[in-house]
């Protein structure tokens, strides 16, 4: 028998099969690993990152564009006067703050077209109509108490050459630079089918043509070389100063005659009144003999200043917005009466003297000058150390027996809204409140080397909220756009803070609560800063007044000459900012 060892496919055909098998596999993993093992190119390597040097910085081609990067102040104080106009937010129910839109509120500062590139000597505004005066002494008017159908700015007074107007209801009082004061109706209808005085309308003296429109001139009976210096208005009355420090008082609303004592003629009535016509001008009997110097009027109630610092006020008491505790059984008073503003010093050694007053709405404002007693103060000038600061500083304001001037504001009145500006929230004022937030400041004056008190320069009172322009030290550089001084002498205006109701955004924050606590706002053009990026402000810096200088209007500085600053105007539930002549 043969025996062989190799083996026979017929015999075992598994084998030849796994043999198979097996082969394939390995051909199919040398195809997948061949790449790998051998591939066409070298696997990537790192990354190489190239250095790039940064680029030079463009260098500011002159002094002024250095001075735009280094302060948003410099940029919208300039851009304010280069580009005149009015700014306006709040409610917008009477097309008042925006005439060319639809929305009920204005949540942040818009400009007015129409006034774009205009200087104003005034401007007042109410909830349902606006009133200006134009740099040549016009009138223009607009909102929806003036035409509802047509709300839109139009001038509605020209040639009486106006430097100031004030609204009560339902009529405009203007003062002309002659002193003449004249009513004027609101709504344009009654304008135009009331009553036409004549001879008002050319410049011919012997042409006795009717005025254009209807109103009625205010007569208050004036010695020899006396006229008319002021005008304010609540909503009935109204108030005019003259130039011999008198006081005369007139209805001045067509709806409803002075009733709650604002006139300050005890006795007067729609019944009472004297023979004549009904907006007939009355001299404040009780003020006689004093020279009055400032006046100012809120919704039912008058206050007056003095030269000697005295304040009187009369009218509706009912908040406390005279400054006197008020009576339930007697909320009006129909004779002026003085404010005690020694008894808010007493016991400090100090003695007040009242520098301005303001008045809107149930509220009233005056700042006061407090100065040392002198023989207090030489018992403190004694001792050195009372003249120096914490830091060992000598006092400037103290040194040399000089007594320091403390400067504070005062609130009185109604303060559910905030409007009082205390930081409280409180229905009746029993007496002045002293606005923290507003007084006994000080900065230090670099031109006459002494630190000196922070007064107020104007505020503004509206029906229910307020707005202080600080009288801080400001800038102006005298050669914008070119290379003259320094290119770190820049721009900077004066600080303005912002209280009260805000219910229809007329403060200005945006925001819709009410603010008891002076505020400052953005930049009116939210570009004054250093810009905006994904919604967001950037160094952004609070609002600041352009003060008053001589500047070319037009972009760049190349237009007419003119002399101009910022004032800020608060109304009934409307505020706006303007470039004044």
């Amino acid at each position: 028998m043969r025996y062989s060892t190799e083996p026979t496919s017929k015999g075992r055909p598994w084998l030849r099969i796994l043999g198979l098998a097996a082969v394939g596999i390995a051909g199919a993993g040398a195809v997948v690993a061949y790449p790998i093992l051998f591939p066409a190119e070298p696997p990537p390597g790192p990354k190489v990152v190239e250095i790039e040097f940064e680029k030079p910085r463009k260098q500011p081609a002159s002094k002024e564009e250095n001075r735009e990067i280094v302060s948003s102040q410099h940029v919208q104080v300039k851009k304010s006067w280069e580009n005149p106009g009015v700014y306006a937010w709040g409610s917008n129910t009477g097309k008042v703050a925006a005439p060319d839109s639809n929305e009920t509120v204005v949540k942040s500062p818009r400009r007015i077209p129409y006034f774009d590139g205009q200087i104003l000597r005034d401007l007042k505004l109410d909830r349902n109509f606006g009133a200006a005066v134009t740099e040549q002494g016009d009138l223009v008017q607009w909102g929806t108490g003036f035409d509802k159908d047509d709300p839109k700015p139009a001038v509605t007074l020209a040639g009486k050459d106006l430097v100031k107007v004030s609204l009560s209801s339902d009529r405009i009082i203007g003062l002309s630079s002659s002193g003449s004061v004249y009513s004027i109706p609101v709504a344009r209808s009654d304008q135009e089918s009331g009553e036409k005085e004549t001879g008002g309308s050319s410049w011919l003296p012997f042409w006795s043509g009717l005025a254009p429109i209807s109103y009625r001139t205010l007569k208050p009976d004036l010695k020899v070389g006396e006229k008319v210096t002021d005008i304010k208005s609540g909503l009935e009355h109204c108030l005019l100063l003259t130039s011999k420090g008198r006081v005369f008082t007139a209805a001045s609303s067509s709806e409803g005659y002075p009733a709650r004592g604002q006139l300050g003629v005890p006795g007067v009535t729609w019944a009472t009144r004297p023979s004549g016509p009904y907006d007939e001008p009355l001299e404040v009997p009780a003020l006689k003999g004093f020279r009055v110097k400032e006046i100012a009027a809120g919704d039912y109630h008058s206050m007056v200043l003095d030269k000697e610092g005295r304040v009187f006020g009369f009218g509706d008491n009912s908040t406390g917005q005279l400054g006197l505790e008020p009576q339930l059984d007697a909320p009006f008073v129909d004779a002026p009466s003085l404010v005690p503003v020694n008894t808010l010093y007493r016991g400090t050694g100090q003695t007040p003297r009242v520098t301005s007053i303001a008045a809107g709405g149930s509220n009233s404002f005056f700042t006061v000058d407090a100065s040392k007693n002198p023989a207090a103060d030489n018992t403190a000038n004694t001792n050195n150390a009372a003249n120096t600061d914490s830091a060992g500083n000598t006092d400037i304001t103290r040194a040399g027996n000089t007594a320091p001037i403390q400067a504070d504001t005062w609130a009185c009145g109604e303060g559910i809204h905030g409007s009082l500006g205390t930081g409280r929230w409180t229905h009746v004022s029993q007496e002045p409140t002293k606005i923290k937030a507003l007084s006994n400041l000080r900065e230090f004056d670099e031109k006459t080397n002494k630190v000196v008190p922070i007064r107020l320069a104007s505020l503004s009172v509206g029906s229910s909220h307020a707005a202080a322009v600080m009288d801080n030290v400001t800038r102006t550089v005298s050669a914008r756009g070119g290379n003259g001084g320094s290119e770190n002498d820049t721009n900077y205006g004066a600080d303005v803070l912002w209280w009260g109701g805000n219910e229809h955004y007329q403060l200005g924050t945006g925001k819709r609560n009410n603010v008891a606590n002076p505020t400052y706002i953005a930049p009116l053009d939210e570009r004054a800063g250093r810009g905006r990026k994904e919604g967001k402000e950037e160094d952004v810096h609070r609002f600041q007044i352009a003060p008053r200088t001589t500047v070319r209007i037009g972009e760049g500085g190349q237009g007419r000459k003119a002399d101009v600053e910022q004032r800020v105007e608060c109304g009934r539930f409307v505020s706006a900012v303007y470039s004044a002549a």
